[in-house]
């Protein structure tokens, strides 16, 4: 087997037993070139470039990201490069009918977490778009976790979805609306539902330097930024309460549309005819943009009464004298309101004058779900336009390539490429100094676990005793079975989310590595050409075929390094691996600054598709995030000084984090044998002892 000559560059702190074993055994070690070490150590963002990749093939000059990542092949999901009018107008054409689902901003930083966790779930099942109310009183154009603001631009950057902004022209000056609209398309929002709003008492009063009506705003967003924006208006189907009559109401609205509006969204109504003859109207007054029916579930008394009071409605007398007596029987309502609410909608669609429904949720997830399901609608699909979670937000719409490490925390992944100005597309490129920013805050709303730390100590341990007992937890993650005080552990520091499906192929070789100290964070099988339709591994576009490299990630100890290092002399040529501790000794034998492709599809039309790979330089910033979760999450949930707290810490010191790729994807997953090796070396007889065990200076 003929070896590069070992290379070893200065690494600060380092462990020299483990260098010393990796030289013997023929591998190449460095800590990192030290033209990237001081960014890549430092988590230093170093410029807004991005990862700067260099075309394989090209000459020695250093090609900019935007020429070098120009990818020819058309888009995997068409709907990801179109605006919002235009996804309605491809809808319409089609036939295919659609829904939208409104939130309001919520009041509490843990009701945003768990906001941001409802945008997840109903995000699942195929909404053409979301909307967030604009609240005055909450200072909604702030960058409070709260506000309307942050809540509509975390949608978006960060669940993947596309999102409208409600934005009111009341109590605001011109000056004060045109900031928010500036903050709003730097945020990465591009669709506005312009409001006038509420009145500060009970009767309208006009404020000097401010606008009177929506009308004003729609003009004010189309003089100052032209069509960026797509723009929503509401419209009235009984008439603004404030109207003289809905004739006059309906002029007003046809002012809105004239000025620029590109679709309509009702105020909720309760029987069809209301809607129908709401559209005739419309009709005749000339208006033929789209027009959405606003469709309010009913889920209890209470809410009913207090949305009726706002909105000035009256409830028809036939739904009266259901509710009134099972007022007080909110599942009895419930039931009532999906059952009203189905009817309502399949009386809408079967018109055929209905492209789309928008629900006013209320921030409330079963009422709506349920509705959409008994309607067919909802269209939650196993399958993937890629195999991480894409972002919504304009300048990412090209973006098909990340590192493989992120892959159960893409919200922090997004979090650190923010300021990037481009992003890879089409492939990662010769990566010399990707600028990821620094991850400071663990506890940004949309970066937090959904648990709270009482259900976090339940599930990690109340009190740890021993290093065997942070495996426990790992093993019933894994499992899914409850821990010993009866409670299942959901969630890790490193994935905040039920287990990818396709961790089932390979979970009892996970459980059986875990209960011995691998600790595992990320994995995936070989795949050698699976259907992209796969209910398991498949994403992309129907027609295709999907591709990985056996990919496994985790935690260990120095002795178990030490006997793996050992190992893997068997496998140089087919095994990649990165080991790295948290001082930043890293050793590999991957060629330097070279990224490992490890899933890539091919499709019907489109060129290879290379969507996840391994990268040693964006390993060095992850190896920092990933050593850091054990201490911000885990650590920090024990009194300062005490045993548990101390086994974390002990942990993040000494144990080493490790990425190994197979890359003889066609034949079966040797990983498995390479940590069998490991422990069977790691169990031998006269193994254990001063040559695994050589302290670290």
């Amino acid at each position: 087997m003929d070896l590069p000559n070992p290379e070893v560059l200065p690494a600060g702190h380092c462990c020299p037993s483990l260098g010393t074993r990796a030289l013997e055994a023929g591998i190449m070690r460095f800590s990192v070139p030290p033209s990237i070490r001081h960014s890549a150590m430092a988590n230093e963002p170093r410029g807004n470039g991005g990862p700067n990749p260099r075309l394989e093939g090209s000459g020695g000059g250093m090609e900019s990201s935007k020429d070098s990542s120009r990818c020819s092949s058309p888009g995997l999901d068409p709907e990801r490069h179109e605006r919002l009018r235009e996804k309605m107008r491809r809808r319409m054409e089609s036939g295919d009918k659609w829904f939208s689902l409104e939130f309001f901003p919520p009041r509490t930083a843990q009701a945003a977490v768990n906001l941001i966790s409802r945008f997840d779930q109903m995000g699942a099942g195929g909404p053409l778009f979301i909307d967030v109310t604009w609240h005055p009183a909450g200072d909604p154009g702030s960058d409070k976790e709260t506000s309307s603001m942050t809540i509509a631009s975390t949608a978006v950057n960060y669940c993947g979805l596309e999102t409208m902004l409600h934005m009111t022209c009341c109590r605001q000056s011109q000056e004060q609306i045109t900031g928010h609209l500036h903050k709003a398309r730097r945020l990465g929002l591009k669709n506005i539902l312009a409001l006038r709003g509420d009145p500060v008492g009970e009767q309208w009063e006009e404020e000097e330097g401010c606008f009177r009506y929506a009308r004003d705003l729609v003009k004010l967003i189309r003089s100052e930024f032209g069509d960026y924006f797509d723009i929503c208006v509401a419209g009235y189907p009984k008439g603004h309460p404030d109207a003289e009559s809905l004739e006059d109401d309906l002029k007003h609205l046809k002012e809105k549309v004239d000025a620029g509006a590109d679709f309509i969204i009702t105020q909720l109504f309760f029987e069809a005819d209301t809607f129908f003859h709401f559209l005739k109207a419309c009709s005749r007054m000339g208006i033929s943009c789209p027009i959405l029916p606003g469709i309010f579930p009913i889920q209890g008394y209470h809410s009913l009464r207090q949305l009726v009071k706002l909105s000035k409605l009256e409830v028809p007398q036939k739904i009266r004298d259901v509710i009134e007596p099972i007022k007080d029987n909110d599942d009895a309502i419930c039931n009532y309101g999906i059952d009203h609410a189905v009817s309502l909608c399949q009386e809408l669609l079967a018109s055929g004058l209905v492209p789309g429904l928008h629900f006013y949720t209320l921030n409330r997830r079963m009422a709506t779900t349920e509705v959409l399901k008994r309607l067919g609608m909802w269209a939650e699909d196993p399958r993937r336009p890629l195999p991480w979670a894409v972002s919504a937000h304009p300048k990412r719409r090209e973006e098909d390539v990340r590192p493989i490490f992120w892959a159960s925390r893409p919200k922090s992944y997004i979090y650190r490429t923010q300021d990037w100005d481009e992003f890879p597309n089409g492939r990662w490129g010769h990566s010399s100094s990707p600028a990821f920013g620094e991850l400071k805050d663990y506890y940004l709303f949309y970066l937090t676990s959904k648990a709270p730390r009482e259900e976090l100590l339940r599930m990690w341990g109340e009190e740890l005793t021993s290093e065997e007992s942070v495996f426990e937890v790992f093993v019933h993650y894994l499992s899914g079975e409850p821990n010993q005080s009866g409670c299942p552990v959901t969630c890790l520091p490193w994935n905040d989310e039920p287990l990818a499906a396709e961790t089932s192929l390979m979970k009892e070789e996970l459980l059986r590595v875990n209960r011995q100290g691998i600790l595992t964070i990320n994995s995936q099988p070989n795949i050698n050409g699976k259907p992209s339709s796969d209910p398991v591994v498949g994403w992309g576009p129907s027609g295709g075929y999907v591709f990985q490299k056996a990919y496994l990630e985790f935690f260990t100890s120095r002795d178990t390094v030490g006997a793996l290092l050992q190992v893997l002399k068997k496998y140089e040529q087919r095994v990649n691996y990165h080991i790295v501790d948290v001082k930043g000794e890293n050793i590999t034998n991957a060629p330097e600054l070279q990224p490992n492709a490890v899933t890539w599809g091919i499709f019907p039309g489109r060129e290879i598709i290379q969507p996840t790979v391994v990268d040693p330089v964006s390993f060095m910033f992850w190896k920092d995030e990933a050593f850091a979760l054990w201490v911000e999450k885990w650590g920090k949930l024990y009194a300062e000084g005490s045993p548990s707290r101390m086994i974390i810490q002990d942990i993040h010191d000494n144990y080493f984090l490790v990425n190994l790729v197979d890359n003889e994807f066609p034949l079966d997953n040797c990983l498995w044998q390479v940590v069998e090796d490991t422990f069977e070396l790691l169990h031998r007889p006269g193994t254990r002892g001063d040559r695994l065990r050589d302290p670290v200076p």
